[in-house]
Formats: structure tokens, sequence, C-alpha cells
């Protein structure tokens, strides 16, 4: 077996699945390897390892666009959530890759546990976003407001269905529906208006369901610009839920988010966004210097 490779670590948040590299000085994969042909080919599920996208654990002063997206927030910010959608294009933001991300930092050592639990700023191409370990082993993150972009909708297998525009840093379209979510095909894109959306955004088909204890609950299924269909969707949830809120009325309270891949909870306290919930590293090891040179 070929050991000498860079190390890798496979991960998910409620199956939202990531390859992670670990890079913390920038020496393993800077960008001129990092291409969006290999981020391709380490997200391919079958002739790769697989995943909805790519994470790069490195620290800030090492990415090249960071202060530029950072700005004063630079210094605050030692480690970069440097992350690749499966089809090899940048991303700004993820919820349950910045979950991943910050439990590589402990898993790593590269991170104290004291540190994370008190929370600590995490930079991203959404801008800083600041992200805690909770002792029962979950986690949470700081998703910023939630900003609404107006009223528009997507069509899928020629059906539509009328949406909310929300940014979480990246964009997204709610769409709540009567229709089960678990009929609808999301195996191809959904049809959205491109003037709206000149960057492309992730849909978001949704269902409101009973409370349960909180003050909405909402199921939902998700197709990610530059990925498909996800499993989970940390931003998306936060949307969905603001969505939710906004439908009923409120713009505050907590949200319970079903996924494919699980359960989150959003909170809203009328200013910023919380999104909590789990991530797990399922395998370490090794990449083959013989796929590499491939």
């Amino acid at each position: 077996m070929d050991s000498s490779g860079p190390r890798v670590l496979l991960g998910h948040g409620t199956e939202n699945d990531f390859v992670v590299l670990p890079d913390p000085d920038g020496d393993v994969w800077p960008e001129g390897r990092l291409d969006a042909d290999l981020v391709r080919r380490l997200c391919d599920r079958r002739a790769g390892l697989g995943g909805d996208g790519v994470l790069r654990v490195v620290r800030s002063r090492h990415v090249p666009d960071a202060p530029g997206v950072l700005g004063a927030a630079l210094a605050d910010c030692e480690w970069f959530m440097d992350h690749r959608n499966a089809d090899g294009s940048y991303a700004e933001m993820c919820g349950n890759g910045i979950r991943l991300f910050l439990h590589v930092l402990l898993a790593e050592g590269l991170l104290d546990r004291a540190v994370a639990e008190a929370g600590v700023l995490v930079g991203t191409r959404g801008g800083p976003r600041r992200v805690g370990a909770r002792p029962d082993g979950g986690y949470w993150v700081d998703m910023g407001p939630a900003v609404p972009l107006g009223r528009s909708e997507a069509r899928v297998a020629g059906v539509a269905h009328p949406g909310l525009g929300v940014s979480m840093g990246n964009p997204h379209l709610v769409c709540l529906t009567d229709v089960e979510v678990d009929t609808l095909d999301l195996s191809v894109l959904p049809e959205v208006n491109d003037a709206m959306f000149p960057e492309g955004v992730n849909v978001e088909l949704v269902n409101v369901l009973p409370p349960e204890g909180a003050c909405a609950h909402v199921r939902l299924r998700v197709h990610e610009r530059g990925v498909g269909e996800t499993r989970s969707c940390g931003t998306g949830a936060c949307a969905a839920a603001f969505a939710a809120l906004d439908a009923g009325g409120r713009d505050t309270g907590t949200v319970l988010v079903d996924v494919p891949g699980g359960r989150l909870s959003v909170q809203f306290d009328g200013t910023t966004t919380v999104l909590s919930g789990p991530a797990v590293v399922v395998a370490t090891g090794t990449l083959s210097r013989g796929w590499l040179a491939g």
C-alpha cells in the first residue's frame, strides 16, 4: 500500500459529505495544485473518494483571496475554510461544512477544545463566521442574518413552485409547497429566473410540518448549484427556516429542519441566525501518488 501521499479525511454533517484536505501551512495543496479538475476527481463517487465538495483546512494567511473576502476581520480569522463544490467551482459558505471544519480542527489537534467551546472566527468566501463546539458533541455556527431577495419561482418537471429568494452569504430560492417533497424529481436542476440569479442558486422545496415544540418545523430537499441534489444543506436549512417563519409573520424563533440526512436546528433572534447540528469524520488515510499523477 502506498502510504506516502498527502493525508485526507472523509466526513459529513447530516450526510452532506466532504473530502477534507488538512493543509495548515498551505504547502500541500497550493492553488496551482488543487485545481477544478482535481476537485472533480476527488469528489467523483466512482473513480475518486466521493463527496459533495472539498474542504481544505488552511490558515487564512496562505489563501490568496482571503484578504479580499475577509477585510478587517482577516487578523481575527486564523483559519480559512477553502470550500470547493463538486464541480470544481468555489463556494462561499456551507453550514454543514463549517461544522465539520471545526470538528477536524479539534480532531487534528489544531485547536484547543476550550477555545472551540467559546467560539472561534473562521474565514470563508462568504465572510467570517463564528463557529463553536457544544459539550454534547454537536456544533453551532453563527450564519449571520438572512437577507430576503424578493419573490420568484422554480419549475420542477414543468410545474411552477412560488418561492422566496434568501441570501445566507450564498443565494437560495425557498419554495414552500403542499406537494410532498419526497415525490419531486430533483435529479435535474430546477428552472429559475436567470436574471434574478445570474450566478446560479440553491433551490429548496419545503413542506411545513406540525411544530413539535418549536416555533416551526419543516422538511426540505435541496438542489445545490454546482453539486446537484444533496442529503443536506446548512445554508439551505437556514434559508428554509427563515421563509417558514416569514410565512407565519415572524422573524424570531427556533425552527426544526428535517433533511434526508438528519435533523438540524435553526434559531433566529431578529439579528442573526444560529445553525446547530452534528459533524462526523468517518475515515482518514492518504491519497495514492499514482492516482494523483493519473
